[in-house]
C-alpha cells in the first residue's frame, strides 16, 4: 500500500474516532426512540383501545355537539385542536389544555359521551417524539441532536473511505468474515452493516436535520417559498404557521413551517378586534362548519382542526398525510367562514416535495408496513453499528486512556480531506463550529504529549 494512502487513512480514523464516541450514544437512543414511534399507527390503537377504539354506529354527532360534551367534562380547560374520527370504528379527538395540562380528550362520535383522556406529552409516543426530537430539554437538547446528525453525516462520510476496499478481497467488506473471532467480527460487523446501510443512513441524517431548530429552519426559510397571491392578499399576522407544531406533536406539514398564519375578520365589521391582540377568539363559524369546509375539499381523513385563540386568529384544517401528494393545509376565517388560504402538494416548491418525501419515509409512512420495515432495518442498522464501534473501542482501549488513533505528520493527501471536512462543516455551520472547537482540543492533546516527551 502506497505511504500517502496510509496517512490520509490515518486522518480518516482519527475523526471517525472522534464522531463515533461522541455519536453512538445519540444514535443508539434516536434509534430506540425512532422504532417505538416508527410503529405508533399499529402501537396506539392497542396500548389505547379503550380510548380510540369504538364500535361503529350509524348516525354521528355533529361536530358542535361533541365539543359541547368535552367542554361541559372541562369547564375549565380550553379546546385547542379537533380531530375528527379516521375511519367509522375510531373515536373523535380533542386536545384541552386544563390546568397547566395538555390533554388528549377521546369521544365516541356516536354516543357523544367522552370515553376518556391521556396526558398530551406523557405517553409513550409523545415521550418517544420529544426524546427523538430534543431528547426532552428543550432548545439545548435540539442543538444536541442537530449536532449529532451532523457528525453523523460525517461518520458516514469518514466511515466509507476507511471502508473502500483497496485490493482487499469481498470478505469483510461485502460480507462479514464470520470465522473471524473477537474484534476482527466486530470490526467487519461494524465496516459491512456501514455500508450497506451509508446511502439509507444518509437519507435518515438528512431527512431528519430538517426538523432540526438552526439548521431545519434555515432550511425551510431558504426553499419553502410560496407566492405571495397564494394568501389572496389577506392580511397576514407575524406568526408563523410553525408556532402550531411542538415537540410530541406535528400538525401542520413540514413544507407550511414558515408560511404566515392569516388574520380572521379584517374585513368584517370586528375591524377593530385585531387591534386587540390579546382579546379572546369569539368565532361565529362553528366547528361543524369548519368540518363541512375539509369535507367539501375534500381533505384526507387524518386532518386536524386547531380552533383559534386570539380575536384575530384563524381556524386551521391541517393534514401532515402518510402520502405528502395528500398534504393539504388551510386557513379559515373564525367569523365569515372564508377560506383565506388552501395549500396544497401541487403548490410546495420541488425542494419542498422532495424533502417532504424524505420526511415522510423518514417516518415510515410513504409505503406502508414494507417502509416501516425498511426503516426498521436501519434503525436495527445504526444500534449494530454503534454498539459495534463501542464494543471495537473497548476492546481496543488502553486503561486510563481514550485509545484516540495516532496521528502521522507526513499528510501528502490532507487537502482532499480537508475539502471534504470543509464543505461539511459549510453546509452544516453546528458541525463546523464544533470541527473548530475539536481542531482546538486535538492540537492541544497532541501538543501536550509532545512536551510530556521531551
Amino acid at each position: 500500500m502506497s505511504k500517502p494512502n496510509v496517512s490520509f487513512y490515518n486522518l480518516a480514523w482519527r475523526w471517525h474516532f472522534y464522531a463515533g464516541l461522541f455519536v453512538a450514544p445519540f444514535m443508539i437512543l434516536l434509534a430506540l426512540t425512532g422504532i417505538i414511534y416508527l410503529f405508533k399507527p399499529q402501537l396506539d390503537p392497542l396500548l389505547y383501545r379503550e380510548l380510540m377504539v369504538v364500535e361503529a354506529g350509524h348516525h354521528r354527532q355533529g361536530a358542535d355537539t361533541l365539543l359541547a360534551n368535552v367542554r361541559q367534562a372541562y369547564p375549565q380547560g380550553q379546546v385547542g385542536q379537533y380531530l375528527p374520527p379516521v375511519s367509522a370504528e375510531r373515536s373523535a379527538q380533542f386536545v384541552v389544555h386544563d390546568g397547566g395540562r395538555e390533554l388528549n380528550v377521546f369521544v365516541d362520535p356516536y354516543s357523544g359521551q367522552v370515553l376518556g383522556e391521556q396526558d398530551g406529552k406523557q405517553n409513550l409516543q409523545a415521550i418517544a417524539r420529544a426524546l427523538h426530537g430534543e431528547l426532552m430539554v428543550g432548545t439545548v437538547g435540539d442543538r444536541l441532536v442537530e449536532l449529532a446528525a451532523g457528525w453523523g453525516i460525517v461518520l458516514v462520510v469518514s466511515g466509507l473511505y476507511l471502508w473502500w476496499p483497496r485490493g482487499r478481497s469481498s470478505a469483510g467488506v461485502l460480507w462479514p468474515r464470520f470465522s473471524a473471532r473477537g474484534r476482527l467480527l466486530w470490526r467487519d460487523l461494524h465496516a459491512v452493516t456501514g455500508f450497506w446501510g451509508s446511502a439509507l443512513l444518509l437519507l435518515m441524517l438528512l431527512s431528519g436535520m430538517t426538523w432540526t431548530g438552526l439548521w431545519g429552519k434555515q432550511y425551510a426559510d431558504l426553499w419553502n417559498r410560496f407566492p405571495a397571491a397564494m394568501w389572496n392578499d389577506v392580511p397576514k399576522s407575524d406568526k408563523e404557521a410553525r408556532d402550531l407544531n411542538s415537540a410530541h406533536r406535528q400538525t401542520v406539514p413540514w413544507a407550511m413551517e414558515n408560511t404566515p398564519m392569516p388574520v380572521s375578520g379584517a374585513h368584517a365589521e370586528h375591524a377593530g378586534h385585531h387591534m386587540m391582540d390579546h382579546a379572546p377568539a369569539a368565532p361565529q363559524v362553528s366547528l361543524q362548519q369548519v368540518e363541512d369546509v375539509a369535507t367539501l375539499r375534500k381533505v384526507e381523513p387524518g386532518y386536524s382542526i386547531t380552533l383559534p385563540t386570539s380575536a384575530d386568529g384563524v381556524f386551521t384544517i391541517a393534514v401532515f398525510a402518510d402520502d405528502p401528494r395528500n398534504d393539504a393545509t388551510l386557513h379559515v376565517d373564525q367569523y365569515t367562514g372564508q377560506v383565506l388560504a388552501d395549500v396544497r402538494w401541487q403548490d410546495y416548491s420541488p425542494v419542498a416535495r422532495a424533502t417532504e418525501l424524505g420526511v415522510m419515509l423518514h417516518e415510515g409512512k410513504m409505503f406502508g408496513p414494507l417502509n416501516q420495515l425498511v426503516i426498521l432495518l436501519v434503525c436495527l442498522m445504526i444500534l449494530l453499528g454503534s454498539v459495534s464501534g463501542l464494543v471495537m473501542w473497548w476492546k481496543r482501549k488502553p486503561a486510563g486512556g481514550l485509545g484516540v488513533p495516532p496521528l502521522r505528520h507526513d499528510l501528502p493527501r490532507w487537502k482532499t480531506a480537508v475539502a471534504v471536512m470543509l464543505v461539511l462543516g459549510l453546509a452544516f455551520p453546528l458541525v463546523g463550529l464544533s470541527m473548530v472547537v475539536m481542531w482546538g482540543v486535538d492540537s492541544l492533546v497532541v501538543r501536550q504529549r509532545a512536551l510530556a516527551r521531551a
